[in-house]
């Protein structure tokens, strides 16, 4: 079997993301061919400061290809990503939060990552129809009256089905989800309203709609009586300042909090920093020794943003 080739677009993506990227970025395919595309078809790893994007499945390699080089794009140009800096003490229920989180984040960029696949025709009836069959290869159909351990699976993958066809399914395709997912395709539908609420198109919007996708997808857990995933306190979302806020004292933009969870490098106390806009973990700090902590506390809040997020060598954007 002769190896995928990039095409000319995709090719020019790769020039845009080494150009943009301190070390050399390659792209390079397996030999697996499912059929379908999904998005777990791709990995980046990281190397010696060079970045490998590995196509492990070449159904439609340049879609692939590009869909990956244009996440890591977002990350270079300074769109907001998220990290994971506390533990609840399980770590399989930790690994559970993280996926369900990144999926949530991933949905949101797909706003951009998609737009930008049809601008540069990556995407046409072909892909979509192989992605259609990726969706049916990753969920079931639902059981009448039974609630199983699918449902958050559902509602994730049906969510991203969405934003991949910027809502605009064909009849025929919205009654088959509405026939084979009753309970998950609506409430996908309403995750996707909050998604498109307002435009994603910029760093600040993007970190504004990750930050609702966490409460709405939330609100959907409880309604389904199912665990939350507590976004809000459990991931942190890297900031988008204007260039006034970086100036201003910790203490105008943010308040911390004692959490529950520990600090998961040190498995310490920790203490969340959540923006007082929206409540949204912005950074994690280790607790201090108790007999010190009045005075770590003052100090901090007395620094201004700009002086704390350097210390702690926290990226963020400007607005």
């Amino acid at each position: 079997m002769t190896e995928p080739q990039l095409n000319a677009t995709v090719t020019d993506l790769l020039a845009t993301a080494n150009s943009l990227f301190p070390g050399n970025i390659t792209v390079k395919f397996g030999t697996d061919k499912a059929g379908y595309v999904r998005h777990d078809q791709a990995q980046q790893a990281l190397h010696d400061g060079d970045l490998t994007v590995m196509v492990n499945d070449v159904t439609a390699p340049n879609y692939t290809a590009s869909h990956e080089l244009l996440h890591l794009l977002l990350l270079l140009q300074g769109f907001p990503q998220i990290t994971f800096n506390l533990t609840t003490r399980d770590q399989r229920l930790d690994e559970q939060l993280m996926a369900i989180a990144t999926e949530l984040y991933d949905m949101v960029s797909h706003v951009l990552v998609v737009k930008k696949q049809r601008q540069h025709d990556l995407i046409d009836d072909n892909i979509a129809e192989l992605y259609v069959k990726g969706v049916e290869a990753t969920i079931d159909p639902e059981e009448a009256g039974k609630d199983d351990a699918m449902m958050t699976l559902r509602l994730l993958t049906l969510t991203d089905l969405l934003v991949f066809f910027d809502g605009q399914l064909t009849p025929q395709l919205t009654a088959k989800l509405a026939d084979n997912y009753p309970k998950a395709f609506p409430a996908a539908q309403d995750l996707f309203a909050v998604i498109c609420e307002k435009a994603v198109d910029t760093p600040f919007a993007m970190r504004r709609a990750v930050v609702k996708l966490f409460k709405a997808f939330d609100e959907q857990m409880t309604a389904w009586h199912l665990p939350m995933l507590h976004g809000s306190e459990f991931v942190t979302v890297q900031n988008v300042f204007s260039e006034r806020q970086q100036r201003l004292e910790v203490r105008q933009l943010f308040d911390i909090y004692h959490s529950d969870m520990l600090d998961k490098k040190k498995h310490t106390r920790a203490y969340i920093g959540l923006n007082k806009g929206d409540r949204q973990n912005a950074f994690v700090l280790s607790a201090p020794a108790q007999k010190h902590s009045d005075a770590f506390f003052k100090e901090t809040y007395a620094k201004t943003v700009k002086q704390l997020f350097e210390e702690m060598n926290l990226p963020y954007t400007l607005r």
